[in-house]
């Protein structure tokens, strides 16, 4: 089987930050990294599992909602896999995350979706720690710039 494209990244050298992981078509991945590989520090679950909650839901009642296709978190939980339509133009990705992220931070109130009858896992949520993940993200990607979505950037 041929190697798949994410796991052609030295994760070794991988930072915090947004990346384009891969172009199919008019459909673009990014890697949006939250802590470093391999580290030995990673979202918890229930911080990840809420972070997805609210991430998904704010894209996808955003200005780019009809352009939003996937928003999950990685396997390794060192963050979150984004699927959008190529219309947006990565200064609108970058808008997108950090208004997810500012939301996330901000958050008050129950989880949506995270009743019993919504979710495979309603009882493991930690908003606490999902602010703070988001207050990290915000700090990491004050000065982003379209430039640095390419994993070469140094």
């Amino acid at each position: 089987m041929d190697k798949i494209a994410s796991f052609s990244i030295d994760h070794d050298k991988l930072q915090k930050g947004i990346y384009v992981s891969r172009v199919d078509g008019d459909v673009v991945t990014y890697d949006i990294r939250m802590k470093r590989p391999n580290m030995g520090d990673y979202l918890s679950n229930g911080a990840l599992h809420t972070f997805e909650h609210l991430f998904a839901t704010y894209a996808r009642n955003s200005e780019y909602k009809d352009s939003v296709i996937y928003i999950g978190p990685m396997g390794c939980r060192t963050g979150f896999y984004m699927v959008l339509r190529d219309d947006v133009a990565l200064d609108g990705v970058l808008k997108l995350v950090l208004d997810s992220f500012a939301f996330i931070r901000d958050f008050e109130g129950e989880i949506p979706g995270a009743k019993r009858k919504e979710c495979g896992n309603y009882k493991e949520h930690n908003l606490p720690d999902a602010k703070v993940a988001a207050v990290d993200m915000l700090d990491v990607l004050a000065d982003w710039t379209p430039e640095k979505f390419d994993y070469d950037y140094e």
